[in-house]
């Protein structure tokens, strides 16, 4: 069941295009790479990109243990993460009506620090997983001191909404008529070429899954 959306999710501007459907919103986060996490430092406001990763209900993101973002999270700060994909260009008539489509995805809440030794290797594979499937099994596993070197954090997805818009312009009724071109150009993500290591000491194969590297992430 989708949760209500509470007084800080409930999208008040063009609510048409709110969703509260939580299979939508964790379809939005495992498809986008980046996510922007907000937060207050010493009054001032502050906005940070991260590497993200949901596993069932929880958001999980991972940096240095000196990051002012994570050190803050152990006193219970609360923080906004933002994710968004763009999927086209919408192209008016009249440039008012200019927009995108898109989906978009807001959560707040207070994360913790994982302190748990399996659910931090858990979570670090999953943040390497969402960002190239296939990857982790094949890395160097961790040290000890990159471990502990390493701070994660897990955010409940408890208080979200997503936002989406879809289609072509929505000109004013009398521009209809003005010879002038308009509709949308799809956005997506391609990826290019591998390219190996220049500095690699000896040749590999390019494995399967960067070869055949795709966004979204196709399921088994």
């Amino acid at each position: 069941m989708s949760p209500s959306p509470s007084k800080r999710t409930e999208v008040r501007r063009l609510p048409e295009r709110a969703s509260y459907d939580r299979q939508l919103i964790f379809a939005i986060l495992d498809e986008a790479l980046i996510c922007h996490v907000g937060f207050v430092h010493e009054a001032v406001p502050v906005v940070i990109p991260t590497i993200h990763a949901r596993v069932g209900d929880t958001l999980y993101f991972h940096g240095s243990p000196v990051s002012r973002l994570l050190r803050g999270m152990r006193s219970g700060r609360e923080i906004c993460v933002n994710v968004t994909l763009v999927d086209g260009l919408v192209v008016a008539r009249a440039a008012f009506h200019n927009s995108m489509n898109y989906r978009s995805v807001v959560l707040f809440g207070s994360p913790r620090i994982v302190d748990n030794a399996d659910e931090k290797w858990a979570a670090l594979e999953a943040v390497t997983e969402h960002v190239v499937p296939g990857r982790w099994a094949e890395c160097r596993p961790m040290t000890d001191k990159e471990f502990k070197g390493t701070l994660v954090a897990a955010l409940p997805i408890d208080e979200a909404s997503a936002k989406l818009r879809t289609g072509g312009p929505e000109d004013d009724a009398a521009d209809y008529d003005l010879p002038i071109w308009a509709g949308v150009v799809p956005l997506s993500m391609t990826p290019g070429e591998p390219v190996d290591d220049p500095e690699a000491h000896i040749e590999v194969a390019v494995p399967s899954y960067v070869a055949e590297y795709r966004r979204p992430r196709q399921q088994p």
